[in-house]
């Protein structure tokens, strides 16, 4: 895919303070209404006109706009790969990234990125809005200038949120440990099972016992995915016909049941006989909670102790977006075997 390139100096005449680039993939935040009244993407060549008050963060802007825009209903591994490459590349001139997104899979990517990127020591800000930039009560303005602050943001030259995070409705939360739970308010997305990162109001609040530190590490960069992999929600009435169309599917790899309360699932003998069937042919099956917080402990009911004793994986306090990513990042750089063994081990701060 080409890309558009736009370079905004917002300190001019005076010397920016940071330089962070603007990753432009799609989605309800870019769109403008042209005069037959058709949303048309946005041109980021007239953001100052948009955002007069950019020019406060005295930032050094770099626009790559992909040339077509995804929906992110449509966003896909490839995409994530583009969106990887193009901060691997720019890595080291740039001291933060914000990557604006659709919202309907912005947590997926967040959490994609979070594992394409080992050893990241530099912020990237996942947003997006409700509502596009030009309407008169959008959110994005607000998503997007304090996106670019917390990108830029750092203490004696050390950024102070190395990470992937989404930022939206005045909080900045880890990118995979979150989900989006609201369509039609501006609070679209929560982190249940870990803390706010930081809040946003006169001034931002950081929670720094809550934010990753670097390892040291070199930035590496991985882009083998493997998307042989299923979800299967439980619900009552469920058949075992439903059940073996998806964990019989041909190439099947993994299954992520997505069970009841604290990773429970049905007792019945025709279900717990399809989940060992598929095991005992390698099938790697992990547990994730339907509940938006909480987690699996499989064995706290007697409804799920059989899910563990025929080597059903707890996928603990993992969301689901986490759960899906990190099976395709880990099944298409390691095979089926390494991930069984390496799921549980937190790769990016997304569980435990």
């Amino acid at each position: 895919m080409n890309y558009t390139r736009i370079n905004i100096n917002t300190a001019q005449p005076g010397k920016a303070k940071s330089r962070v680039m603007i990753i432009y993939t799609g989605g309800t935040f870019g769109m403008t209404y042209d005069a037959n009244g058709v949303l048309i993407p946005f041109d980021f060549s007239l953001i100052l006109e948009q955002l007069p008050a950019l020019r406060n963060l005295f930032l050094e802007i770099t626009v790559i706009s992909f040339d077509h825009p995804v929906d992110s209903s449509n966003i896909q591994p490839v995409h994530w790969k583009m969106i990887s490459e193009i901060i691997f590349e720019n890595y080291e001139e740039q001291d933060g990234f914000v990557v604006l997104h659709g919202t309907d899979t912005m947590a997926f990517t967040a959490s994609a990125l979070s594992f394409m990127l080992p050893g990241l020591a530099k912020p990237v800000i996942v947003t997006g809005a409700q509502l596009p930039i030009s309407q008169p009560r959008s959110d994005a303005r607000e998503n997007l200038i304090t996106a670019l602050e917390i990108a830029s943001a750092n203490e004696n030259g050390r950024p102070l949120v190395p990470e992937i995070c989404i930022y939206f409705d005045y909080e900045l939360l880890r990118g995979n440990r979150s989900k989006k739970v609201e369509s039609m308010h501006f609070d679209a997305f929560k982190s249940e099972n870990y803390p706010t990162l930081a809040k946003a109001g006169v001034k931002i609040d950081y929670n720094t016992a809550a934010i990753s530190e670097p390892h040291g590490e070199k930035l590496r960069l991985r882009t083998s995915f493997d998307t042989d992999i299923a979800i299967l929600k439980l619900f009552p009435g469920i058949d075992k016909r439903t059940v073996d169309a998806i964990i019989n599917a041909e190439g099947l790899k993994a299954v992520i049941l997505e069970t009841y309360g604290s990773g429970n699932a049905p007792s019945s003998d025709w279900f717990i006989e399809s989940l060992k069937g598929a095991i005992k042919r390698g099938i790697i099956l992990v547990n994730i909670s339907q509940c938006p917080g909480g987690t699996v402990v499989q064995g706290k009911y007697e409804t799920s102790k059989s899910l563990a004793e025929i080597g059903v994986i707890s996928g603990e306090d993992m969301t689901m977006e986490a759960a899906v990513t990190k099976l395709m990042i880990l099944l298409g750089e390691q095979g089926v075997e390494p991930t069984r063994k390496l799921f549980n081990q937190p790769l990016a701060g997304e569980v435990g």
